[in-house]
Order: structure tokens, then C-alpha cells, then sequence
């Protein structure tokens, strides 16, 4: 009966350490899906913002261009 009472003892705690294992890998899993995630976001933020600057210092075509010259 002491045997019986020792496996059990044993596998409770191997199955304790292999959820918590389970579960320390789920909460890494979703620390680097929220990291990709905010790369991802502020990638397409900078690529935005590069295209409002190109736009905004782009020169002003001929018309414009001399139109702003004479005022």
C-alpha cells in the first residue's frame, strides 16, 4: 500500500511540472506573438510616415511652383 501511496505521489508531481511547463510555454508563445505583432504594427507606422515625408518634401510641380513664386 506504501508503494501505491509513493506512484501516485510521484506522478501528481510529474504531472504538476508538465503543466506548468505547458503553461510557461503558452505564456512565452503569446509574449512573442504580441512582440510580432507590435513590430508589425510600428513597421507599417514607419512605412506610413515615409510616405507622408516623401509626399510632404516631394517639389511642387511647374505650375504650382510658379504660381507660389509670384506671391
Amino acid at each position: 500500500m506504501r508503494n501505491v501511496e509513493r506512484i501516485t505521489s510521484v506522478k501528481s508531481e510529474l504531472l504538476d511540472i508538465f503543466m506548468s511547463l505547458q503553461v510557461d510555454e503558452h505564456a512565452q508563445r503569446q509574449r512573442s506573438a504580441a512582440q510580432r505583432s507590435l513590430r508589425a504594427r510600428r513597421g507599417i507606422e514607419l512605412h506610413r510616415e515615409f510616405q507622408k515625408l516623401s509626399r510632404d518634401i516631394a517639389p511642387l510641380p511647374d505650375e504650382e511652383r510658379q504660381e507660389s513664386e509670384l506671391h
